[in-house]
């Protein structure tokens, strides 16, 4: 039915051209007519077909499949394919890979034939065994040197110079890279001495060859040499398979000898496999017989790295944590010891794909991905462990520029006794010090490093940095390295500051009645400034980063505005508990770890925020406080303290006498190893203060500092009843005297005894309230 439309349709068409064209002028009907004949043709041809679709030129000339109308620009085949798509275009290189291969396979009879005819016609003498006695002689030769750089070379000359540099106990990188440096210095060394002896002794035998085919074979099998044994050197000082002392990598002797026989000998393949394959390539070869030695070396080369993976996944993943279980390293240290092997594998497989790829094609090969990804390593490894050498260095002697001046100055205090109170234990930040922070910067430009290595491994020839989106980004992803390091030095030096301060503040114990001397000033302010610091840091930061995507923060700034004003109207009492905390800390009325009385609640401080603080009360209880709702401060922690103690003696006791001892108390107190530094004013009686109906009240005194009254009044209490024991003074126990009334005295016992019950519970509750109302201390 849809046929049958198609045709009337066509043929209407062809009506109307055909009414068209004798409709023309009678000198051109003749041309026309014999084109709309073949016009005709073409239009019954394609609906015959099924084709809907016909193209003419201007003329009304047919234009043929393959053809370009006149006047159009031919379309390149290679642009064919740039619309589509991605899964397209990997299919029809793949039917390209496969239609090559096979070809190349068939050829390859042909292809060796011309091999040998190729070699025949270079060969000095025709014969192509020539090339194999080059081979034989000149390992052989290259085995006696590097026998005779052992005998001669290392067991007299750098043994001397390497055993003499060995430490039993190397600390860090300062002092294990130099001596790893030099000894692959003098491995290098070794090996040159042996190619210079080969080949000496080549020349006295067999004298200078003439031919450049023997010579181009001599070099390779040279080069190859070399590079084995440079790169077997590189890996023995990376891995110190036989000096544990001096190996970096946390690997155990087991695992890293039979690393190192692994990567030696993976390497040493390879080497010898792209120097064969290019020594094929460059001699004038047949190309099949090229891509199929080297494709086939590579496999094996391909295998073998995928073993080692395999064999060695647990050491290395051991090795990448440092030796530490996974549940005491960071996420991203997990993730990398459990994925680098994935990973690598995968690597490993679409490089050798990706060289039968270009091989089968003969398309333009860069360095193969196997040397580049040991190039990379290679350059992660140098350039880590010299940034790492320069900072042990550099801050080793700020280490001991600061132990110097700090033993001059603490030199008197190392005869002293340390205390066995045990030390708190403080979290320690990742990145605590400078120090931390160089080696995770370290770290981070080795990562770099390698990354531009395997970008011009893949495309040396890229111009990626030309493009502007990656261009930008590298300028994001340098802005926020820059805004890294800024955040962590400003946090590192305010970090070290507050420890510095907080250093000199006395600690008391859990449970003390508190007072003790607080923080200085500016251990208590600088956290509060940390946190504006850093939060300035990092808003900066990331407006940087958003402008330079492009993006206007001008109304970012206008919506904070707004923001800011709705949140100061709404929220008063916030704004009130800021200002007031603003205000009291600038008044320097209480620092943290100070013991302060605010009415309701005391304590010491813990913990200041900017709109409230903690208070931590002796037994115990933390009290969290806004600093809107203080109304009254009292500070027990600032310059001295007076401590008053009531002394209750008899009436027949000798006032003067007591004055007196303890007055000769107070002198000895002052020389008391453990408290006699905490006087400020020595112990001293103030006389009698007060008379009761059972005893005269003695007051005593003494001045300290701060937080030191409770362990004095202890010591002087302990003293004071001893003396008086001595001495003969008899403290006065409370009595209550109860006389009944006349009318009283007939009353039965019961009754007697309640009375006076109630007296004495009258009395002691008098006794109490003079206490309170005469301000003594209930702490």
């Amino acid at each position: 039915m849809w046929r049958l439309i198609s045709q009337f349709l066509v043929f209407i068409a062809l009506g109307v051209a055909l009414a068209v064209f004798n409709a023309g002028n009678v000198s051109a009907q003749s041309t026309v007519t014999n084109a709309g004949d073949n016009l005709a043709k073409a239009i019954e041809q394609a609906a015959d077909s099924g084709v809907g679709v016909i193209i003419v030129d201007g003329r009304g000339k047919l234009v043929s499949p393959g053809e370009t109308p006149d006047g159009a620009t031919p379309i390149p085949a290679s642009d064919q394919m740039e619309g589509a798509s991605a899964l397209m275009k990997a299919q029809s290189e793949v039917d390209e890979f496969g239609g090559a291969l096979k070809s190349r396979l068939e050829a390859m009879p042909y292809s060796i034939f011309e091999v040998q005819y190729i070699l025949r016609q270079t060969s000095p003498d025709g014969r192509i065994i020539t090339y194999v006695k080059v081979l034989g002689w000149s390992l052989f030769l290259l085995f006696i040197g590097r026998w005779v750089s052992v005998e001669i070379y290392g067991k007299r000359i750098a043994k001397k110079l390497v055993v003499s540099r060995i430490k039993e106990h190397p600390e860090g990188y300062q002092d294990k890279m130099p001596f790893l440096v030099f000894r692959f210095i003098m491995g290098v060394g070794g090996t040159i001495f042996a190619m210079v002896f080969a080949l000496l002794t080549s020349y006295l035998i067999f004298g200078s060859s003439g031919n450049a085919s023997v010579k181009f074979t001599v070099t390779a099998i040279y080069t190859a040499f070399f590079l084995s044994r440079s790169v077997s050197d590189l890996w023995r000082m990376v891995l110190s398979p036989y000096l544990r002392q001096y190996r970096i990598p946390v690997f155990s002797d087991r695992d890293a000898r039979h690393l190192y026989i692994w990567a030696s000998a993976l390497a040493t393949y390879d080497i010898c496999s792209v120097l064969f394959a290019t020594w094929v390539g460059d001699f004038g070869l047949n190309y099949n017989v090229y891509a199929l030695v080297y494709g086939v070396l590579a496999l094996v080369g391909t295998l073998g790295n995928l073993l080692m993976v395999v064999i060695n996944a647990r050491a290395i993943s051991n090795a990448i944590r440092a030796g530490r279980p996974p549940e005491a390293c960071s996420w991203l240290v997990r993730l990398l010891s459990v994925a680098w092997a994935p990973v690598l594998i995968l690597y490993i497989v679409f490089g050798w794909l990706e060289l039968a790829f270009d091989l089968v094609l003969e398309r333009d090969m860069s360095l193969p991905l196997m040397a580049g990804s040991y190039s990379v390593l290679t350059s992660i490894l140098v350039v880590y462990g010299i940034i790492n050498y320069v900072i042990e260095k550099f801050f080793n002697r700020a280490h001991k520029r600061v132990l110097i001046s700090s033993s001059d100055e603490n030199g008197e205090n190392d005869t002293e006794g340390e205390s066995d109170a045990p030390t708190p234990i403080q979290q320690r930040h990742p990145i605590a010090t400078f120090e931390d922070l160089a080696r995770r910067i370290a770290g981070i430009l080795a990562f770099t490093v390698g990354f531009f290595a395997m970008v011009t491994i893949w495309n040396p020839e890229a111009a990626w940095m030309e493009n502007s989106r990656l261009d930008r980004m590298s300028d994001v992803i340098v802005i926020l390295f820059i805004g890294y390091i800024v955040y962590h030095i400003a946090r590192i030096w305010i970090d070290s500051k507050i420890d510095e301060e907080v250093g000199e503040m006395p600690v008391g114990e859990l449970g003390d009645e508190g007072g003790a001397g607080g923080a200085s000033r500016l251990a208590t302010l600088l956290p509060l400034f940390r946190g504006a610091i850093l939060a300035v840091v990092v808003v900066s930061i990331i407006l940087i980063v958003l402008m330079e995507l492009g993006i206007n923060v001008s109304p970012l700034f206008a919506g904070a505005g707004v923001v800011g004003l709705a949140v100061g109207f709404g929220s008063q009492t916030l704004v009130r508990d800021i200002f007031s905390g603003a205000f009291f800390l600038v008044d320097d009325a209480f620092r943290k770890g100070e013991y302060i009385d605010i009415g309701d609640v005391k304590g010491t401080v813990e913990r200041i925020s900017v709109r409230s603080f903690q208070l931590r009360h002796h037994l115990g209880a933390l009290h969290t406080i806004p600093f809107g709702e203080i109304r009254v401060l009292t500070n027990y922690s600032r310059d001295w303290v007076m401590m008053k103690l009531p002394l209750r003696v008899t009436y027949d006791t000798d006032v003067e006498k007591v004055r007196k001892l303890i007055k000769n108390l107070g002198q000895e107190l002052l020389s008391d190893p453990v408290i006699g530094d905490t006087f400020i004013q020595p112990l001293k009686s103030q006389g009698v203060i007060e008379m009761q109906d059972s005893a005269m009240i003695i007051r005593v005194k003494f001045m300290t500092k701060p937080g030191d009254q409770w362990l004095v009044r202890k010591k002087v209490f302990q003293d004071i009843r001893d003396l008086f024991a001595r001495e003969g003074i008899k403290f006065a126990h409370r009595e209550v005297t109860v006389r009944l009334a006349e009318d009283q005295a007939d009353l039965p016992p019961k009754e007697k005894r309640d009375l006076a019950a109630g007296a004495v519970q009258a009395a002691i509750d008098e006794d109490l309230m003079d206490v309170n109302d005469g301000g003594g201390d209930d702490r």
